[in-house]
Formats: C-alpha cells, sequence, structure tokens
C-alpha cells in the first residue's frame, strides 16, 4: 500500500528556492513541495505537477521598517511588481532511493516605476510573458536506522540559463537584471532533506538547501541564496491533508556593473499554511497562501504582503 502523500507545491527547483525578492520585485514563492524530500512519496513511479503562483509586490520597505510610495528619495521610485508564475515539474522516482526532477517555469511579470521623481516623474512599465530558467535535480535517498523511521538524502542540480535578461519594454528600454524571467546564469544547486513520518499518514521534514551561480553573465552575476524549511503534514480525513510549513531565506546581494548590490538581497521568513485534497488514487489538488512573518531588506525593495498558490498533481 502507498503511502498517503500531502499535495503540496513542487517549488522552483523541487524546493520553490527562488525566492528571487529584489528592488524592483521579481519572485518566486518559498514553500517546499518536494514529495521526494518530504518522504511522502518513495515507490518506482512518476508525477507530473502544474502550479499557479500570484505575487504582487507593492510594499516599500527600507530594512524591515515599512515606507510609502516616495518617502525615501531614490533615483527611480519602485511602484509594484505583480508576478503570475507558471511552472510545470516532471519527478521520477526510480527505485525507494534514486530519483530525478524537472522543473519549467513560465513568468508573466508587470512592473512599474517613475524615474527621477522628484523631476521630471517619467513611468516606465514592462509587462512580458516568457520562459524562466529551468532546473534540474537528481537526488538519493537512504535510511537512518531501523528502529527510527527516520530517512535522510541529498539533491543536487543546476539552473540553466534558459531564460532571457534581455527582455525590453514598448520603447525598447531593457528591463533592470533582476526583473528579467532568467540571470543568464548556470548555478549549483544542493538540497539536504531529513523527514520522519509521525503515523501512517503524518510526517515532518526539514531542508536546507543552498545555490550560487557558477558563472556572470554580461557584468551581472546573482548573489548566492540559503534556504530552510520546516514542515509538518497532517491528514485531515481520508482525502483531505494540512501542511504547514516555516520557510526562512537568505539573499545575499547581486554583483557586476549591470547589477544593484545595494538594492538587492535580503532576509526573509515565512509561514504557509495549506491544504490538499485527494480527488483520486493518481490525481490531487491544493492550495497555499504565504505570510510574511519577516522581512529585511538591503536598501529600500518592494515586498509582498501575502502570496498565493495552487494547482494539480498526477502520479503515475
Amino acid at each position: 500500500m502507498r503511502p498517503r502523500l500531502t499535495a503540496a507545491i513542487i517549488g522552483f527547483g523541487l524546493v520553490c528556492p527562488v525566492a528571487a525578492h529584489a528592488g524592483c520585485g521579481s519572485a518566486f514563492c518559498t514553500v517546499n513541495a518536494d514529495w521526494g524530500t518530504q518522504g511522502l512519496w518513495t515507490e518506482p513511479g512518476g508525477r507530473v505537477d502544474l502550479r499557479f503562483e500570484f505575487i504582487d509586490l507593492k510594499q516599500p520597505k527600507q530594512g524591515a521598517t515599512k515606507v510609502g510610495l516616495g518617502e525615501v528619495p531614490e533615483e527611480t521610485e519602485e511602484v509594484q511588481t505583480i508576478n503570475r508564475n507558471w511552472v510545470a515539474a516532471f519527478d521520477y522516482n526510480f527505485d525507494g532511493h534514486w530519483g530525478t526532477s524537472l522543473v519549467v517555469p513560465l513568468v508573466n511579470r508587470s512592473h512599474n516605476h517613475i524615474v527621477d521623481p522628484e523631476g521630471a516623474q517619467t513611468p516606465e512599465q514592462w509587462t512580458f510573458t516568457e520562459l524562466g530558467d529551468v532546473r534540474v535535480q537528481g537526488r538519493y535517498r537512504f535510511n537512518l536506522g531501523s528502529d527510527v523511521p527516520l530517512s535522510a538524502g541529498i539533491a543536487l542540480g543546476l539552473k540553466l540559463p534558459t531564460g532571457s535578461f534581455t527582455v525590453t519594454n514598448a520603447e525598447g528600454v531593457a528591463a533592470e537584471r533582476m526583473l528579467q524571467p532568467g540571470t543568464g546564469t548556470t548555478d549549483a544547486l544542493v538540497t539536504g532533506f531529513l523527514s520522519r513520518p509521525l503515523s501512517p499518514k503524518d510526517s515532518m521534514f526539514v531542508q536546507l538547501s543552498f545555490e550560487a551561480a557558477l558563472d556572470s553573465r554580461d557584468a551581472y552575476r546573482p548573489g548566492n541564496r540559503t534556504y530552510l524549511n520546516f514542515g509538518y503534514n497532517r491528514w485531515l480525513t481520508e482525502r483531505m491533508g494540512l501542511q504547514l510549513q516555516l520557510n526562512l531565506a537568505y539573499k545575499r546581494p547581486e554583483e557586476g556593473n549591470n547589477a544593484e548590490p545595494d538594492l538587492s538581497g535580503g532576509k526573509y521568513v515565512f509561514f504557509s499554511p495549506g491544504l490538499s485534497y485527494d480527488l483520486s488514487h493518481a490525481w490531487q489538488v491544493y492550495a497555499y497562501l504565504q505570510l510574511p512573518l519577516y522581512q529585511y531588506v538591503n536598501g529600500v525593495q518592494l515586498t509582498a504582503n501575502w502570496a498565493a498558490l495552487a494547482g494539480v498533481s498526477w502520479r503515475f
């Protein structure tokens, strides 16, 4: 009999690791929904997942303090960035130990800012739908002992430079690099995870992920990112599951002549409650709300007061 599965969100790279918060507000969610690293799915087979994320970044912050638009003088006043991300993922377990994943994002993003807010006050806008950076990973899981049902593992992979970093608006002005759908760099992905079942249905997990660019592209290198996720899965009924997560993220400032190190990077803590429902043995639907508990940004950056995600998953 297969273990019960809590349908969660497969993140960017199956850990939703790219909480790429920046001055103008490009973003993905930080929820971890890799069933393999959570210990919810270990038998051979495949899984296809499609989810939608909505993140509206319109609250400027300086450090950990909310500020109003125009309250802190800047050459460019960031107004709003709306992220609508479609993320498709394919995950496959070869056996109880080895698995692999492929994640393909489609980024729909609109951004508004004002150039020279104390002078000419020139508005600029970008709206685009573009392929993002594809991620591939392989993982290995092992049991820590027979007395305690505890398992651990490691996942290694790459973020590939498939997303454009030269998107322009109607006037031909290139978007800032932090706003682009791709970084232009190849990044190493390293993840360690630990999971433990608490009952035949319930479980808990912890996961630590690290990402670092292996190169720079066009005078730009994204900052290193570290993510720590804690999760608790509980089944409320035979078909409905509850998941509670605490997601911590730390992002170093970006580097290079085309970067904005003073307006990028930060520290984040999110609480992410979610519900899933088994439509059948193979199909699950889910929804999550991600709420910020703490956000500290370098310089002045746009942040979101909440984010929402929902999707469907099919096992075969």
